[in-house]
């Protein structure tokens, strides 16, 4: 995890434009991830552009937020301003969460899960886990606006989404001891993956050393 024993220098110009860069792209990215809450308003883009018009406008409106969020984060990482200190065992807290987390993002994929079954829309409550064991374990600017903005997102998501499956009467299939085994095979394989090789080759930080 990110360490912050000390404060870097006090923010310049270049620092506002970076965190209004970070924060544009969140605004944008999810921003139109937010097009799902309004379904009616979507179909009608849909039934205008045609499917792969709006998908294709929708992918393009993702990248340029995730591309914003990239190079914000990034840079804010050279001139970093510490909020709060966290203590070193919020960190394996953190490795925690975040294996819960992609436990979670699997059983969005895998079928015949009883957490799906149980919970509905899992990779948003995924999001909400992932977001909050960062935001506890990291206590610089750049990662509280990151994890701040990816935490409030999924609360509200996951509020609206559930409060319409309840309108709807929506249920989700029984799942199976089978499915629950792969989900946490899957979820546990990937986290490995990503904590112990792709987070430091992708983020540049090694959570565990």
């Amino acid at each position: 995890m990110e360490g912050c024993g000390t404060i870097g220098p006090p923010h310049s110009a270049s620092g506002d434009t970076t965190m209004i860069m970070l924060i544009l792209g969140l605004l944008i990215f999810l921003g139109i991830h937010c097009t799902g809450f309004a379904p009616e308003w979507r179909q009608r883009r849909v039934d205008s552009m045609g499917v792969l018009g709006w998908k294709g406008l929708y992918s393009v409106i993702a990248l340029v937020g995730f591309v914003l969020i990239v190079l914000g984060f990034q840079r804010a990482r050279l001139d970093p301003v510490v909020l709060y200190a966290t203590p070193a065992w919020l960190g394996h807290l953190n490795a925690l969460f975040t294996l819960m987390a992609f436990i979670l993002l699997a059983a969005a994929y895998v079928p015949g899960n009883r957490l799906r079954a149980k919970i509905g829309h899992p990779m948003v409550a995924g999001t909400k886990i992932w977001a909050f064991g960062h935001l506890l374990s990291i206590g610089l600017l750049h990662d509280v606006v990151l994890f701040g903005a990816f935490l409030v997102w999924a609360i509200v998501a996951f509020a609206v989404l559930r409060r319409r499956d309840r309108a709807r009467g929506v249920t989700y299939a029984a799942g199976t001891l089978k499915g629950d085994a792969i989900t946490v095979i899957v979820g546990v394989v990937a986290w490995a993956l990503f904590a112990f090789w792709l987070h430091g080759a992708l983020i540049g930080v090694r959570p565990f050393g």
